[in-house]
C-alpha cells in the first residue's frame, strides 16, 4: 500500500486553515473535473486523486487522525524504515466504519466517477468504506435514472476526408460504432455522437462520444483555417511570356492563368477552392498556389542559345 501525503497532493502546507484547503480544492477541481475534460483518463485520475485528499483534510476528526498518522510514518520513513514495514494496521479503520465524504447525495459520487470506487487502498484501509452525507446529513432513499458519463476518443483523419466528409466504422470497449465526420473538421475538432458514451443507469440516458479529429499531414497541401495552399512549378517560359497551367485540388484539377513577367514565390489567390467551413459546406475556403520556376524539360542547345543571346543583349544595353 503507497502512503499518499495529501497536503503534497494539493500543494497546501500541513498547517493550512481549512478556508486554504477549500479554496485550493476548487480551483484544482475547476480544472480537473470530468465534465471539463471528458475522455481524459489523466486528469479523471488527478480529480479522484485531490478529491480523496479533500475528503480528509477537510474533516476535522479525519485530519486529526491522518496527521498523527503521517507524523508517525516520516519518523519512521526518516529512521530508515521501509514503506511496507511500517505498522498500517495500527491505524486501520474498523470494518463497520466508514468514512464521512462531502456530497449532497451519495449518489453524487456515482455521477461522477461511475459505480467503481474512486477511492485508493491507502484512503479505505485507514478510513473505511465511503459513505455519502447528504445536506441533510440522511442517506438517499434509492438512486434514481442517471446520465452516463460522455467518452472523448481521438481519430485520425486525410485532408480528403476533411473535405468530403467521411464515415467511420469504430470498434469502441468492445462496441462498434459507425461515426459520420462532417466536411471541414480539423484538427482539434470535437465531433458529438449522441448516446455513443457510457450507458445511463437506472434507466438513465447514455452519454455522448466525442470524437477529436487530429488530421495527417498531406504530401501537397498545407491547411491554414479554411484555406489550402500548394507549390506548383512553372517553367522560365512560361513565366516570362505567360501561358496556362494545371493545379491540383482537392476535386479536379484546375486551370491557372499565369501572366507574363511572373517571379518565383508569386501566390495565386483561387476563390472557394479550399476547405468547406465546418457546419456550413456551401462555403469554401480559397486555394493559394505559390510559383516555383523551374527549367523547362528538356531545354533544347537552340533554345540555350536564344537565352544567352537574349542575357548578352540585356548585359550590353545595361
Amino acid at each position: 500500500m503507497d502512503f499518499k501525503d495529501y497536503y503534497e497532493i494539493l500543494g497546501v502546507p500541513p498547517n493550512a486553515e481549512k478556508k486554504v484547503i477549500q479554496q485550493t480544492f476548487r480551483q484544482l477541481a475547476r480544472k480537473l473535473h470530468p465534465d471539463v475534460n471528458p475522455g481524459n483518463k489523466e486528469a479523471e485520475e488527478k480529480f479522484k486523486t485531490i478529491n480523496e485528499a479533500y475528503q480528509v483534510l477537510s474533516d476535522a476528526e479525519q485530519r486529526k487522525k491522518y496527521d498523527a498518522m503521517r507524523t508517525q510514518y516520516l519518523r519512521w520513513q526518516q529512521t530508515g524504515g521501509r514503506q511496507e514495514d511500517f505498522n498500517w494496521q495500527q491505524w486501520s479503520a474498523q470494518p463497520d466504519n466508514g468514512v464521512r465524504v462531502h456530497y449532497a447525495t451519495p449518489e453524487d459520487l456515482e455521477d461522477l466517477f461511475g459505480s467503481a470506487s474512486p477511492y485508493s487502498d491507502f484512503f479505505t484501509t485507514i478510513f473505511g468504506q465511503a459513505r455519502g452525507s447528504g445536506r441533510d446529513g440522511r442517506r438517499g432513499a434509492s438512486p434514481g435514472p442517471r446520465h452516463g458519463r460522455d467518452v472523448e476518443y481521438e481519430i485520425d483523419l486525410a485532408l480528403e476526408e476533411a473535405f468530403h466528409g467521411a464515415e467511420r466504422l469504430l470498434e469502441i470497449d468492445g462496441r462498434r460504432i459507425q461515426a459520420h465526420i462532417p466536411p471541414g473538421v480539423r484538427t482539434g475538432s470535437r465531433v458529438r455522437l449522441a448516446g455513443q458514451g457510457e450507458p445511463g443507469l437506472n434507466g438513465g440516458p447514455a452519454g455522448d462520444l466525442y470524437l477529436l479529429v487530429r488530421l495527417l499531414p498531406h504530401q501537397t497541401f498545407e491547411r491554414e483555417g479554411d484555406n489550402l495552399h500548394l507549390e506548383v512549378t512553372v517553367d522560365i517560359f512560361t513565366a516570362i511570356a505567360d501561358g496556362e497551367i494545371r493545379v491540383p485540388s482537392l476535386e479536379r484539377p484546375l486551370i491557372l492563368t499565369i501572366p507574363p513577367r511572373t517571379n518565383a514565390g508569386r501566390s495565386f489567390r483561387l476563390r472557394g477552392k479550399g476547405m468547406p467551413r465546418l457546419g456550413d459546406p456551401g462555403t469554401r475556403g480559397d486555394l493559394y498556389a505559390r510559383v516555383r520556376l523551374v527549367l523547362p524539360d528538356p531545354l533544347t542547345d537552340p533554345e540555350v542559345n536564344s537565352i544567352r543571346a537574349l542575357a548578352a543583349s540585356r548585359s550590353s544595353h545595361s
